[in-house]
């Protein structure tokens, strides 16, 4: 196989849950431009359609579709649509509030496990099914967190949620394993979106950061699209279960500042 065929998405269509801002749209614009018809989806069709225009014009092949990881009704819409078409799904869509864990609401725990894990669960289980009764195979991959594996202050609705994706990875790689469906996870380090731009202006963020991993700097939304492409592409048929942070290190190194004398 050329290394071109490897990372070839050519033929392939790919539904992109969470397309029009951040780490969606990164991945959705690699993922077209390795070759997938890539459908957008979230509910801002006026942004999507846009983004999707913009890919077309480009040369690639795009369409946008409104989704609301909110409501069961858009879900089950979406899901039953494109059960039959889709080779590639690549679940993003999520939200975070961070409060000390006394302070959440019942309403806010409810919308971040609604949007971060019972909405992938259920679209998962209708394009999953698609793809087995195709008997095609299919790639799945899900955007978990360092929360999947890690813990950090005041994210506790949201560890729950993406240590949820995690577990839903491995068990789906199992499970689905037998139908050439590789299911993984890609966790994402200290990405800095529009989710939490506000909180990373603060330079104390950015220096503990630099003393924290080995790469001393937060990452951007494209810094996680080629591992998705990787992941959604031939090269990585034999990946399976995997959870794969992109992280800078943080979750392998450490730095102090000693240095020694030679």
């Amino acid at each position: 196989m050329s290394l071109e065929s490897l990372f070839s998405l050519k033929g392939k269509t790919a539904l992109v849950a969470g397309a029009s801002r951040g780490i969606g749209l990164a991945i959705a614009k690699e993922i077209a431009a390795a070759g997938a018809h890539t459908v957008l989806a979230s509910r801002s069709m006026e942004k999507l359609q846009a983004e999707a225009t913009a890919l077309n014009l480009a040369g690639y092949s795009a369409e946008a579709v409104a989704l609301d990881m909110e409501s069961r009704e858009s879900i089950q819409a979406v899901g039953k649509a494109w059960a039959d078409k889709v080779d590639i799904l690549i679940n993003v869509a999520g939200r975070n509030v961070r409060r000390h864990m006394e302070s959440y609401s019942r309403e806010e725990y409810e919308l971040i496990l609604q949007t971060n894990l019972h909405s992938i669960f259920e679209l998962t289980q209708l394009v999953g099914k698609g793809m087995v009764d195709r008997g095609k195979g299919g790639k799945i991959i899900n955007i978990g967190s360092l929360m999947s594996t890690h813990g950090v202050p005041y994210l506790s609705v949201y560890a729950i949620s993406k240590a949820g994706i995690a577990g839903l990875t491995r068990v789906l790689a199992a499970e689905w394993g037998p139908h050439n469906i590789q299911v993984n996870c890609i966790a994402p380090g200290f990405i800095i979106t529009d989710i939490n731009r506000d909180m990373w202006q603060a330079p104390v963020m950015h220096a503990w950061l630099q003393g924290t991993q080995s790469i001393p700097k937060a990452g951007a939304p494209e810094d996680i699209a080629g591992l998705a492409v990787f992941l959604a592409a031939p090269a990585s048929n034999y990946v399976t279960g995997q959870c794969i942070a992109s992280d800078g290190g943080w979750t392998t190194t450490a730095r102090w500042p000693f240095e020694p004398a030679s």
